[in-house]
């Protein structure tokens, strides 16, 4: 047998045993308040969306970048003091800062540093333009042939295949030999078969949508199909739907440069990060920073909207949530 001769403020020792001091003790009873309250703050889909992309370093400094390029193409060209086109000869292939040409200059004495952000005004608005034009058209089609499916979804998925087997090349062909070369053309063209990925991408969302309870309420309630289609099955497709249109403004940039640097885009005197690019192969050799420079604007470009579309589809995915 152990000797229990431990004691303290709330315990005592009886023989062998050790007993609670019940006057040691307060009855604290139930505090509904403290029960009810919140101790993790509520957030929403896209609050919490917005704190993992936070998180994401390289995508906020991509997303500062983009925000600064977007900025330096509607006001650096606004305040320089030189235009697009002004030439000087005397002043031909500078190399950057030489002179008071911070880029350098080009063939005819252009300055680069003015030609590159009115080429960037270009590039990225033929980029916004398709994509948004993509996001349109890819919606509207989509959401109707995932919604009503059958004879409808038939019909206009064959017209998503046909259009899918034309290269986009030979639309730009097509429409260059009837219309004249430039931005507006391009975004014709590019929009003519790009809005097929964004049509799958929603038809097949919006058929996993539908069969949710939430659908099948609405329609209880007397909800039409337009209004099911733009208020409950639209929004909770978007994030997927915004990552496709982030990942397609890339594609059009890069598909801009390729065409203008094969002669098929923009036409002087206007100026794009592809037509710069093309410029510039003449005289590589001897005078490389008239091709690298717009060559990489064009780079980072891309590699920063890529980033920034796989950070918004992890940061928009809710499986992904912890």
């Amino acid at each position: 047998m152990v000797l229990l001769t431990q004691e303290s403020d709330w315990l005592r020792v009886r023989g062998d045993k050790m007993e609670l001091k019940v006057n040691a003790f307060e009855k604290v009873g139930t505090d509904l308040k403290s029960a009810q309250k919140i101790l993790r703050p509520s957030m929403t889909y896209w609050q919490d969306a917005a704190r993992r992309f936070k998180k994401n370093k390289v995508a906020v400094a991509s997303l500062i970048y983009m925000m600064l390029i977007i900025l330096g193409a509607i006001l650096i060209p606004l305040f320089t003091k030189r235009s697009m086109s002004e030439q000087d000869l005397m002043s031909t292939y500078l190399k950057p800062f030489t002179g008071g040409y911070i880029f350098g200059t080009d063939e005819l004495g252009r300055d680069l540093w003015v030609r590159v952000w009115y080429g960037a005004r270009i590039s990225l608005f033929i980029g916004f333009a398709a994509a948004f034009v993509d996001f349109i058209i890819g919606v509207i089609v989509g959401g109707i042939a995932g919604y009503y499916g059958g004879k409808i979804d038939n019909f206009l998925m064959r017209i998503v295949d046909i259009l899918i087997g034309i290269p986009y090349l030979m639309v730009v062909i097509l429409l260059t030999m009837v219309f004249s070369p430039g931005v507006l053309t391009i975004v014709v063209a590019l929009s003519i078969t790009g809005w097929t990925g964004m049509a799958r991408l929603v038809r097949g969302q919006i058929m996993q949508l539908k069969e949710q309870e939430f659908v099948l309420a609405a329609k209880v309630l007397g909800a039409n199909a337009p209004r099911i289609i733009l208020k409950h099955l639209l929004p909770n497709s978007l994030g997927v739907v915004i990552v496709r249109m982030t990942l397609n403004i890339p594609s059009a940039i890069f598909s801009e440069s390729f065409l203008s640097y094969i002669g098929l885009g923009v036409r002087l005197p206007i100026a794009s990060w592809g037509s710069l690019s093309s410029d510039g192969v003449a005289a590589f050799q001897q005078f490389p920073h008239v091709l690298f420079i717009p060559a990489a604007f064009i780079c980072l470009t891309m590699l920063a909207l890529n980033i920034l579309g796989d950070a918004l589809r992890d940061a928009l995915d809710p499986k992904l949530r912890k």
